[in-house]
């Protein structure tokens, strides 16, 4: 089977809303013969990075919509354009190749459809012209999240935008239970990865581009886990102890259990996740680095698993609509709608409330999430400071992100951090 053949099954069905790209490509990928692998990633990743902006494009082309059952033909269009607009794959190349997987496909009708749309975005480069003045086309984003993203933010919104467009960087979180950071950047620098030293998490390291696991050293070991820098800053939040009771809720896929594990001795750790397929990533990840929690599927807006003990320490990351983390999830520009902002909030703060309760007397909760709507972050946290006069705020003092009316958002950077926020409140003794 082609690689644009695969790809265009991965985008259909994202297309359709039937499934993530998380879900789909790594299947996919395994069916791919190995000197394929990075052109099927090259197609899915920016085929949907540009979604927005090949969708008007194409029905600018077409005469009229394609049946929703021809949806493996729209994808293999849209693919078409991305490689005309975006790729270096050379235009012949990419004409010919995207035309006859649709023979593949066994849709053989669609070859001349596909080639002369194509060609036609060659012969008419006014029309994207045209279509410039359109702010979904120049930023590649839907329509309402750029509206909401330049009302919140009116004067970060077009960087925001433009670095969801780029290519994440790989970091990496040392265990610093088991080494220092200055150690392990001259063991990578020994095996010529390159790197810099992380800005604000005192765990990272950011390589130059991306590379394989197996070839990080140590990494069996436990010595190191690919982990975002902004991530990496909700353990310090926590201000672990040693012997403290913690509670990572939502926790899959287990980075920041394994950073609270990696950070303080002898923790009764807990961790939550509400799917009991990612809690077996968490479990995953544990077990090589060598480390031990105890493991709970339950749903963190409900407490019948709770056996009424209290924690000194919670993580609330928080499920929202990621929109910080859109240029390592680019699908999320199909998958998420607006409606879904609301929702979500209102989850946040149900989970937030039922969380609290699990709280000892000058503990700490940590809120965090990878959003950068307001919406899922200061006014959640906002609006429970309001009806909980037990709850105080802890003001963030911190080198990273900008400061709100409650906690802290970061944007993200390019070949820095995502787009993450955090607040830190704590329980006092008068309630």
């Amino acid at each position: 089977m082609s690689v644009r053949v695969r790809a265009s099954r991965v985008i259909a069905s994202i297309l359709n809303q039937r499934a993530s790209l998380s879900s789909l490509l790594p299947a996919a990928i395994v069916q791919t013969p190995e000197n394929e692998r990075p052109l099927l990633q090259q197609l899915c990743y920016g085929t949907l990075r540009y979604l927005p902006q090949l969708e008007l494009l194409a029905a600018q082309l077409l005469k009229k919509p394609l049946k929703t059952k021809d949806q493996d033909v729209q994808a293999l269009i849209l693919i078409g354009l991305y490689q005309l607009l975006h790729s270096r794959i050379p235009a012949h190349a990419a004409i010919s190749e995207t035309v006859q997987a649709a023979v593949k496909l066994k849709k053989p009708w669609a070859k001349a459809l596909l080639n002369g749309l194509l060609r036609n975005v060659q012969r008419q480069p006014e029309l994207q012209e045209q279509l410039r003045r359109d702010p979904v086309f120049t930023f590649a984003h839907p329509r309402w999240l750029i509206k909401r993203l330049k009302q919140a933010w009116p004067d970060y919104w077009q960087q925001i935008l433009e670095q969801n467009n780029l290519q994440a960087p790989m970091s990496l979180r040392i265990n610093q239970s088991q080494t220092d950071r200055q150690t392990y950047s001259h063991k990578l620098s020994e095996q010529a990865i390159e790197h810099r030293i992380g800005e604000f998490a005192d765990s990272a390291l950011t390589l130059k581009s991306a590379t394989d696991v197996e070839d990080l050293p140590d990494f069996q070991q436990g010595y190191v886990s690919v982990q975002d820098e902004a991530a990496q800053l909700a353990a310090g939040l926590l201000k672990l102890e040693t012997g403290q009771r913690v509670l990572d809720a939502c926790s899959a896929p287990g980075g920041k259990t394994c950073h609270i594990l990696e950070s303080a001795d002898q923790l009764q750790c807990l961790a939550l996740d509400v799917s009991p397929d990612r809690l077996a990533r968490v479990e995953e990840n544990l077990e090589r680095i060598g480390l031990r929690c105890e493991l709970i599927a339950a749903d963190a807006a409900e407490s019948q698993w709770w056996d009424g003990q209290t924690f000194d320490r919670i993580l609330l990351d928080a499920p929202c609509s990621a929109t910080g983390v859109i240029r390592r999830n680019p699908d999320i520009k199909q998958l998420r709608r607006e409606s879904d902002i609301e929702n979500l909030a209102e989850l946040q703060l149900r989970i937030l409330e039922n969380l609290w309760q699990m709280l000892s007397s000058n503990g700490r909760l940590v809120y965090a999430t990878c959003s950068v709507l307001p919406d899922e972050n200061e006014q959640v946290v906002s609006c429970f400071l309001e009806s909980h006069p037990e709850a105080s705020e802890v003001v963030i003092e911190a080198a990273w992100g900008i400061k709100r009316p409650a906690g802290r958002q970061l944007f993200p950077q390019q070949g820095g951090h995502d787009g993450f926020y955090y607040a830190v409140i704590e329980k006092t003794d008068s309630h």
